[in-house]
């Protein structure tokens, strides 16, 4: 009995001690899953809005494709060169260069500069309408241009005469990219996604009319994105200008037109990494316009590019909020705070991209309907429909890693890594496997995703996996007392 009784005592301690075991555990497990859902809420509040404001101005030049599309197989080719690779081209410059506020706004507010972000936008106003002056030529010679990169005749000279109506378009880039990260800086995003959507139903109006009720075929269509763009201009900055902002908006100051050359030097390298990024699928279609049967060619895959850039939105609303949210935190002194929210930004990304991925593949025969009836474009679509699918998984990491980049000011190292995954790997990979092995369409989109895209996202995910979080919080703090200086 007595040795009973000893056995049962000696056994309550161990039920304790293993519980005791047990106890912090669950702990760890319920405080990780406390702060992911309170670092969710922090990032969709971002993310959210974000997805609807850019899928609805992206829905604008989806919608003027479709449009351009129900006239003829030549007025779709020629204004999705127009919107894919010339105005794609200046558009990836100018939208890298505004994201140059990404990391200056965002580490100011983060650090209470409120004061900062107006002047900020200021300078990122003059210098991004400079560069609008620089790139006219592009507008002004776009038919020569493509002729020279091998595109026919007909589609180049179609694709000029809507180019030039394009201008005003071009100009709304350099005022409406600064506004939006000037808001989304502040968490008012809000905003961008009303406006946007706004914008949006303005939009659809002005292309019916124009092209249906007016007639003016595909220069009507074009013309119609030029309306839209500014709408939204003129939305974003009423907000702002109305009392929208009131800590960060104080009105023009001359005090935008000092240091100037530093801002020029952030905005460049801004500016390089990102339009690397962007304009590496435009090479995509220039180079399929090579091909045998360039015209079903083209309007095949730029279809496929037009679903992946709309797609491309989500994962480019998680860039934007990694961004805002690494460099909140950067500027704030938390470097713990920032590597949390590159993770959790990170994992939601890749849930919604296998959605995606799974969804492309289960309709992949009927994608195209929307942008077109012919047969022969259909067909070539559901082909390219695999590599869409794995360029939209890939996607679903690569912008929220170059978030993470954004926000902590390393665009410098990251246009080196573009440059070298991009035009060093992927594109004569993709030339290789294109014409070398004669694979086409496909061969040129599978080299340069494989070659490139994959890449590329690896070296960024070591960069992020092996960075020193303590040590960002530093230089951020530094960076921001170095930019307030120059006022």
């Amino acid at each position: 009995m007595l040795g009973d009784g000893a056995s049962e005592e000696s056994k309550v301690p161990l039920l304790e001690d293993s519980s005791s075991l047990i106890r912090p555990q669950d702990d760890q497990d319920q405080n990780f899953r406390k702060r992911f859902w309170i670092e969710s809420k922090k990032l969709w509040y971002i993310v959210g809005p974000s997805i609807v404001g850019r899928v609805a101005s992206y829905t604008m030049l989806v919608v003027t494709q479709a449009f351009a599309g129900h006239l003829g197989d030549l007025e779709l080719a020629a204004i999705s060169i127009a919107n894919n690779v010339v105005v794609g081209f200046d558009f990836g410059l100018l939208l890298g260069m505004a994201s140059a506020l990404e990391t200056l706004c965002g580490q100011a507010f983060g650090a209470k500069q409120y004061y900062m972000l107006g002047v900020y936008m200021q300078r990122s106003w003059i210098v991004l309408f400079l560069c609008c002056i620089l790139l006219l030529p592009l507008y002004f010679f776009a038919s020569p241009f493509l002729k020279l990169l091998g595109q026919p005749t007909e589609v180049a000279e179609l694709t000029g005469i809507v180019t030039l109506w394009m201008i005003p378009l071009h100009f709304s880039f350099a005022f409406q990219f600064p506004l939006q990260r000037f808001l989304q800086s502040q968490l008012k995003t809000y905003v961008i996604a009303w406006v946007a959507l706004a914008a949006l139903v303005v939009h659809i109006f002005v292309s019916w009319l124009f092209v249906y009720r007016l007639q003016l075929g595909v220069v009507g269509a074009a013309v119609t994105l030029n309306f839209s763009w500014w709408v939204l201009v003129f939305g974003y900055f009423g907000y702002v200008s109305s009392g929208g902002c009131p800590h960060t908006w104080t009105g023009f100051s001359v005090e935008a037109f000092s240091g100037l050359w530093e801002f020029v030097k952030l905005s460049a390298a801004s500016g390089v990494m990102l339009c690397l990024e962007n304009w590496y699928y435009k090479i995509l279609i220039v180079m399929t316009g090579n091909l045998p049967n360039a015209e079903i060619a083209v309007d095949a895959l730029s279809i496929c590019m037009n679903i992946n850039g709309w797609e491309m939105m989500i994962p480019l609303a998680f860039f934007a909020a990694t961004g805002v949210r690494v460099a909140n935190e950067l500027g704030a002194g938390n470097g713990k705070g920032a590597k949390f929210a590159t993770a959790v930004s990170v994992i939601t990304s890749i849930i919604i991209g296998l959605f995606f991925w799974l969804l492309i593949i289960i309709f992949h025969n009927k994608l195209a309907l929307i942008f077109s009836s012919s047969a022969p474009v259909l067909n070539e679509v559901s082909k390219l429909s695999v590599l869409l699918a794995f360029t939209i998984l890939l996607n679903s990491v690569q912008p929220v890693l170059s978030g993470v980049a954004v926000g902590s000011g390393w665009q410098s190292s990251v246009a080196y890594i573009n440059l070298g995954c991009y035009y060093l790997v992927g594109v004569p990979l993709g030339v290789l496997m294109g014409w070398g092995f004669h694979y086409g369409v496909m061969g040129i989109w599978a080299g340069m995703i494989f070659g490139g895209t994959a890449i590329q996202t690896l070296i960024l995910a070591v960069l992020t996996l092996r960075c020193d979080w303590h040590k960002e919080a530093e230089k951020a703090s530094l960076h921001v007392r170095k930019w307030a200086a120059t006022k």
